[in-house]
């Protein structure tokens, strides 16, 4: 039978040998924290200040402040009693089965380096990627969140993002849009195209140069296709768009020209 009276008072020799040690770790780490969310804040303004691109910003930010509170919790260890031969042995254990457990975040992370390096995008970019579509709300360590235009919140790993296609709506200042404005074979082409080409050289926020574009595009089953192409500042691609497609239709509808719906011809022979 065990001596209970000797291991009570073996625990006690311990609780009051490391308590303190505990107590103070615990101390030292929240503190420690605390620090390392002062420092962080400190470096993500002088970033600022500097001028640094909003993506690197963000990024640097976040590595900053994983290794702040690393170093934290080695001096938490160390303070405890740790030593630190065994713990580096311990950590070094764990990182290698963290790394064959984890090879997927780490693919990502290596992604997220390679975003910042490279640049495909940035924050605030409006890209198509792995099947979504949104606005660059930030880029993280492990992933990227885009934001929908209907406010959704979507997080695409770094991984798969750095290694698939990337469509970036906004990299450059304008945008060529295209529309395609069917009417009636009866209907006079060239008419429907001077009443297009008057909307498009109104508008003084669609480019002179290069040129807008109205030609003959396609002759459809119920329609002659006219294919229309302007050359848009990217901050006014959709207004302009959508304001082109009333205009025409009201201009169309002022003038006479059809925009005529698919017909079927039905012949019904009688024996």
């Amino acid at each position: 039978m065990p001596n209970w009276e000797s291991v009570l008072g073996k625990l006690t020799n311990m609780a009051l040998q490391y308590a303190p040690k505990v107590v103070l770790g615990i101390v030292t780490l929240i503190v420690g924290f605390w620090i390392a969310r002062i420092i962080t804040r400190i470096f993500h303004k002088a970033l600022e200040k500097s001028k640094v691109e909003i993506t690197l910003l963000e990024f640097l930010t976040n590595i900053i402040s994983i290794l702040l509170k690393v170093l934290v919790l080695i001096s938490v260890a160390t303070m405890i009693g740790i030593q630190m031969t065994s713990f580096i042995a311990i950590m070094s254990a764990m990182a290698f089965a963290v790394g064959l457990a984890f090879q997927g975040s780490l693919s990502n992370f290596s992604g997220g380096v390679l975003i910042i390096l490279l640049k495909p995008f940035k924050s605030g970019d409006f890209i198509e990627a792995q099947g979504h579509m949104g606005t660059v709300d930030s880029i993280q360590i492990f992933h990227t969140v885009l934001k929908t235009v209907d406010n959704k919140k979507i997080i695409i790993p770094n991984g798969p993002l750095s290694n698939g296609n990337i469509v970036n709506y906004t990299a450059q200042d304008t945008r060529r849009n295209q529309w395609v404005f069917g009417i009636a074979y009866s209907d006079d082409f060239e008419v429907a195209k001077k009443l297009i080409m008057e909307i498009l050289e109104q508008d003084e926020r669609i480019l002179k140069d290069p040129a807008p574009f109205a030609r003959v595009g396609e002759l459809a089953n119920s329609s002659v296709n006219i294919t229309v192409r302007a050359w848009i500042p990217l901050a006014e691609f959709w207004n302009v768009h959508f304001d082109v497609i009333e205009k025409v239709k009201k201009s169309f509808d002022a003038n006479g020209l059809h925009i005529p719906f698919p017909q079927t011809d039905v012949h019904i022979i009688q024996k």
